[in-house]
């Protein structure tokens, strides 16, 4: 299973970025996809995660601002994340199980005025 996550970049605080993660293979037996970030200097933690019965799960810091989505027809999940702040700036990397942990490469987001 290989994992390509896009959709990274430089942006205002206030402002919003939608990530795409595209998977190789058909999710639909994924049960866990999510996204987890990494700042520089400090270990990777949960941002959101959601499983193929819907059910969504979030860093409390990021709760009411991101959203968490997926389109098993497209093999594809997505984060998309409104009033970003600068404490968002992170290395971006998405997720699934499948029988085992698989990540992707990651992606920069910087929110910076």
């Amino acid at each position: 299973v290989q994992l390509q996550a896009s959709g990274g970049g430089l942006v205002q605080p206030g402002g919003s970025l939608r990530l795409s993660c595209a998977v190789s293979q058909s999710i639909f037996r994924v049960n866990i996809m999510g996204w987890f970030r990494q700042a520089p200097g400090e270990q990777r933690v949960l941002v959101a995660l959601t499983s193929n019965i819907g059910d969504t799960n979030y860093a409390d810091s990021v709760k009411g601002r991101f959203t968490i989505s997926r389109d098993d027809a497209k093999n594809t999940v997505y984060l998309q994340m409104n009033s970003l702040k600068p404490e968002d700036t992170a290395v971006y990397f998405c997720y699934c199980f499948y029988g085992r942990p698989f990540w992707g490469q990651g992606t920069q987001v910087t929110v910076s005025s």
